[in-house]
């Protein structure tokens, strides 16, 4: 039975990436499980589609479809101004979308597009949010194990100077991720929204030749369907274990491990965490 039919308001989940892949499944589960679903899309159309199939396929379902483009800090600036006008409270915020460019680009706003993709824009996201969040509030994104090969040259991101790599730039944009998360909850503390980064494993997509291009070095052959992919954000989304756990990185198994030191370094994290309130202040409120 979903929330909606009992007449409690339904608690809002906001989830980046879901017209194709772990994201889709994503956003049909949490729809299940009785919350109004707020996609942010790049592609609206798409997005609208795929909340037609949810709809078709869990009776009763609320979704919402909201542009975002996450490399662009303007329209994930619009995006959250949006989210914040239609609902008061969020129970849930999945950065789900991510990006690999196999060749050097550059978002609107000057970043590498990977990075921008991957980081900055969920980054200035979940700052935007975080004043709808109680302290029963989820976070989770999605990072990856790939974020063991990263370097922390976060100096490099604005208009990405030097010679370009699509698997460092990919293996930086996840070690942020993971840095992030720890940052975050670190700040937000034990009475806070919890934050926690996954792991999906290797999900056999619809992007899963540029994805091998990218990764296949340093992973396994064992790849995972979408509704497998899913799991781990969805365990740690809905599951009781995850109510008040914090700073965890899952992994593909829905275990908590430890990720790669440099990620746990809090003085590296606080140099990112710098670097990227800086980039996007022209966007976050005044002090």
């Amino acid at each position: 039975m979903s929330l909606q039919s009992t007449g409690v308001a339904a608690p809002v989940a906001v989830i980046t990436g879901t017209t194709h892949g772990i994201g889709a499944v994503t956003a049909r589960e949490l729809a299940r499980a009785g919350f109004t679903v707020v996609m942010l899309v790049r592609d609206i159309d798409a997005g609208h589609r795929q909340a037609r199939l949810i709809s078709s396929a869990v009776a009763g379902a609320c979704i919402e479809v909201i542009p975002c483009d996450l490399s662009s800090l303007a329209s994930v600036s619009e995006a959250a101004a949006q989210v914040r006008q239609r609902y008061a409270a969020l129970t849930l915020l999945i950065n789900n979308a991510g990006r690999v460019t196999l060749s050097r680009q550059l978002s609107v706003e000057g970043y590498e597009l990977t990075f921008a993709t991957n980081h900055l824009g969920p980054f200035l996201l979940t700052e935007l949010l975080r004043p709808a969040m109680a302290s029963g509030t989820r976070i989770v994104s999605v990072a990856s194990c790939v974020h063991v090969k990263g370097k922390a040259d976060f100096e490099r991101v604005p208009q990405a100077q030097g010679p370009y790599s699509a698997q460092a730039a990919y293996a930086r944009s996840k070690l942020a991720n993971v840095m992030h998360t720890l940052a975050l909850a670190r700040r937000l503390g034990s009475e806070g929204p919890t934050v926690n980064c996954v792991h999906p494993g290797v999900v056999a997509s619809n992007l899963l030749p540029r994805w091998l291009q990218i990764v296949k070095p340093w992973i396994t052959p064992v790849t995972f369907d979408n509704e497998r992919g899913a799991r781990s954000s969805l365990h740690v989304a809905l599951q009781a274990d995850f109510a008040r756990r914090t700073g965890c990185y899952v992994d593909e198994y829905q275990q908590v491990v430890a990720p790669v030191a440099l990620a746990r370094d809090i003085e590296q994290q606080e140099h990112l965490w710098a670097l990227s309130a800086q980039w996007v202040s022209a966007f976050l409120p005044a002090a």
